[in-house]
């Protein structure tokens, strides 16, 4: 997908930006009200998770067909869809005076969700030059990292002043800036090549990605070795494998996965999966550690997280235009290594810490985790040319929200075995617990620092398809060939 001329790139991508931002808001905003929901609603710990498993769900079967649905959809049809879509599904939410109106609210806003977050990446490629993409995706920081990480300071002071309900009704305004911005100044960027559509794929995908996202999230709540957890794994692995299988045979595959045949695409998504799950699973663990290790009220919470949310937006705002300067190879490096160091300092807190120790943590780690994200992203989706740019894309946003929830579960399942390995009772066996769901978060910025090491910020070799089509012409069946060349 090459860049075109636009007369203003950045007013193009703001209402996109605003209804990303409401989504990556929206996926932590509600952990902080699930206790207060639990017991408005009159339900158990298990069926409240519904309310993020449900919402995780919708992304995870969503994101994979985002990119199929480019080729029949216009860019501006699929975005005014999806706005209106999220404002539908909080209105609801807001309304709701029972559980299952609520988890059907959810479940409308996470279809919008997995829409906008890979049509962001998809219109950005093709509104900015090379050159330019490194300070742009330093606004898509902006949804990607600070919306997560500041949903907990917003919703906490929310319910400090008001209901939950408001958390929702927060959404519609906003939703309604994003869509007149976008009914007015959105334009199309993607060709419409309506290719047939294989349903089998969109049943083993919907199986595959569906059955990871509900096993993974089930499995923080009932433990991994639950029959059910099992189950749903099982045939979330069959599925994807299935799946994979079918769209490398396919002349023309919903998702062209040979995008992985790019080194630096490779490394790029793995990084970013990595990045999103140090923020998720700090961001779900830290307002607990809060609210049940220093017994802190929601509101103040909400407060003493700001400011890492604010240190995150800035930084996430820089790190483009940092890469734009300097690569990747050093911004990656030194984003994982604070990662490093904030998680670290996490694991040493107590029932007795300092306000300021904690907090000085959460801002470190909000440093490290934004300044390794964009340069991450820009460095992976940057290899990829042509149709192949927005499979990209949607294979990068789609593996992050699954790991996003995977990293979530494993640090909920750390919590409670921390939880059961402690003598101690309260807040204390609570925060025994929290520790070794940080010490996951530190072993993800080890993995994302030792990863880094392959970044490099030598010149890439410029796209060929037809050279590359060329080369591999001599150990390559025909039939393969056709499938390797059908996206070009």
């Amino acid at each position: 997908m090459q860049s075109k001329s636009h007369t203003n790139p950045t007013l193009i991508m703001i209402g996109l930006l605003l209804g990303g931002f409401v989504g990556m808001f929206s996926e932590t905003a509600l952990n902080i009200a699930l206790p207060q929901l639990e017991q408005q609603l009159h339900v158990n710990t298990g069926t409240i998770q519904w309310l993020v498993t449900g919402y995780l769900l919708m992304v995870g079967i969503v994101l994979p067909l985002s990119s199929m649905l480019t080729k029949h959809f216009t860019t501006r049809q699929l975005i005014i869809f999806a706005l209106a879509d999220f404002m539908v599904g909080a209105t609801i939410s807001a309304l709701a005076g029972g559980f299952a109106q609520l988890l059907i609210g959810r479940m409308i806003q996470g279809i919008a969700t997995g829409l906008l977050l890979p049509l962001i990446f998809i219109v950005l490629l093709a509104v900015y030059p090379p050159q330019k993409r490194g300070a742009a995706m330093g606004l898509v920081g902006l949804v990607i990292m600070f919306a997560p990480a500041v949903g907990p300071t917003i919703a906490g002071i929310i319910l400090g002043a008001l209901s939950w309900n408001w958390i929702f009704w927060l959404f519609v305004p906003l939703l309604a800036i994003a869509l007149i911005i976008t009914i007015f100044f959105m334009q199309n960027v993607s060709e419409l090549t309506k290719p047939k559509v294989d349903a089998l794929s969109i049943v083993l995908s919907s199986v595959g990605f569906g059955g990871l996202v509900v096993g993974a999230s089930l499995a923080g709540d009932r433990g991994w070795s639950n029959p059910l957890v099992v189950i749903a794994l099982v045939i979330g692995i069959v599925g994807l494998l299935f799946y994979i299988y079918r769209q490398l045979h396919l002349t023309t595959p919903i998702l062209n996965l040979r995008a992985f045949g790019f080194h630096r695409f490779s490394i790029g998504t793995a990084l970013v999966m990595i990045d999103f799950g140090i923020i998720m699973s700090s961001m779900y663990l830290l307002p607990m550690y809060w609210q049940k290790g220093l017994v802190v009220p929601v509101a103040m919470t909400g407060v003493l997280m700001l400011p890492g949310g604010v240190i995150n937006a800035v930084i996430s705002a820089t790190s483009g235009r940092l890469f734009d300067n300097y690569g990747a190879k050093y911004l990656t490096r030194g984003g994982f290594a604070l990662s490093f160091l904030g998680a670290l300092m996490l694991i040493f807190t107590s029932t007795h810490s300092p306000y300021w120790y904690v907090v000085t943590a959460h801002i470190i780690l909000m440093i490290g985790a934004p300044l390794a994200m964009s340069p991450a992203q820009t460095y992976g989706l940057n290899a990829l040319h042509g149709p192949v740019a927005a499979d990209g894309s949607t294979i990068l946003n789609t593996l992050q929200q699954i790991l996003g929830a995977l990293a979530t579960a494993v640090a909920t399942s750390l919590l409670g075995i921390g939880q059961g390995a402690s003598n101690a009772t309260g807040a204390a066996s609570f925060v025994h617990g929290v520790h070794y769901g940080f010490w996951f978060t530190l072993a993800l910025a080890v993995l994302g620092f030792c990863l880094s090491m392959f970044v490099s910020n030598e010149p890439e070799k410029a796209y060929d398809p037809l050279a590359e089509k060329r080369a591999n012409a001599s150990d390559q069946p025909a039939g393969q060939l056709d499938q390797a060349g059908s996206e070009n």
